[in-house]
């Protein structure tokens, strides 16, 4: 989904969307001669820095991709440490997020998720829906090739079913059938820890997204590396394939 050019911070533009590929917790541990759990654990602090920047930055929505389709394949041991943390976060944190005024969300397939957690996330994008701050979006057992492909089975149905012609497919029907149809692309993709990939993180959304890369691990991204992310998406001219002035 697009969106109107950003609004103005002064002369500085504010992007709508921020996107962030939280990366290396594992490594901040290892460094550290510790476990990788807590490495996650540790990564779970930058979460809430990161939601108190972006709000007070004037970030509209912001995506933190907590758990990609391809974690599963990680050591059991890994994984059910993972969503242990995730569902302490969910029974801390809600409160909080109510409380400034935050809107809670996921996206991914949520089907694999423990029962439990499925009904935490359930709880929490309900008591939050109303909120009128920060949209945050958190994407669990989410992959983007798997999202187009879902899209793309959606289309292929109404096709089948006489609803659809295919001559009427167009950029904006697919984005349309996206778990991401009522959220703006991202204008800026942040990723930690100095890989250089989008690991297949909102693939379809980032066609014109601004990428900056850092070499901070996520345990240690906090305000002040949110800022100067921001300052370098601010220092660029986004052309959108046009020609600049």
């Amino acid at each position: 989904m697009s969106v109107d050019p950003q609004p103005q911070n002064g002369d500085l533009p504010v992007p709508v969307h921020v996107a962030i590929i939280m990366d290396g917790n594992g490594r901040w541990a290892a460094s550290r001669g510790l476990p990788r759990t807590e490495g996650h654990r540790r990564g779970a602090e930058s979460v809430r820095a990161v939601i108190k920047a972006a709000t007070a930055s004037g970030v509209k929505y912001l995506t933190l991709f907590g758990f990609s389709s391809e974690n599963w394949k990680r050591p059991s041991g890994e994984v059910m440490d993972l969503m242990g943390l995730l569902r302490l976060y969910l029974k801390k944190e809600l409160a909080e997020l109510h409380k400034q005024d935050v809107r809670f969300r996921v996206i991914g397939d949520r089907a694999r998720l423990p029962e439990d957690v499925q009904n935490l996330v359930t709880t929490a994008e309900a008591k939050t829906r109303a909120n009128t701050g920060l949209n945050f979006v958190l994407a669990l057992s989410y992959g983007g090739r798997a999202e187009i492909s879902n899209a793309a089975r959606i289309l292929a149905e109404r096709v089948q079913a006489g609803t659809l012609n295919p001559a009427d497919i167009n950029e904006d029907m697919v984005d349309s059938v996206l778990e991401t149809a009522d959220i703006p692309d991202p204008d800026l993709l942040i990723r930690t820890s100095g890989e250089q990939r989008i690991s297949n993180f909102l693939l379809w959304q980032s066609a014109y997204t601004e990428f900056v890369f850092t070499d901070t691990y996520w345990p240690d991204f906090r305000a002040e590396e949110f800022q100067a992310a921001l300052a370098q998406y601010q220092s660029r001219e986004r052309r959108y394939g046009a020609v600049g002035v």
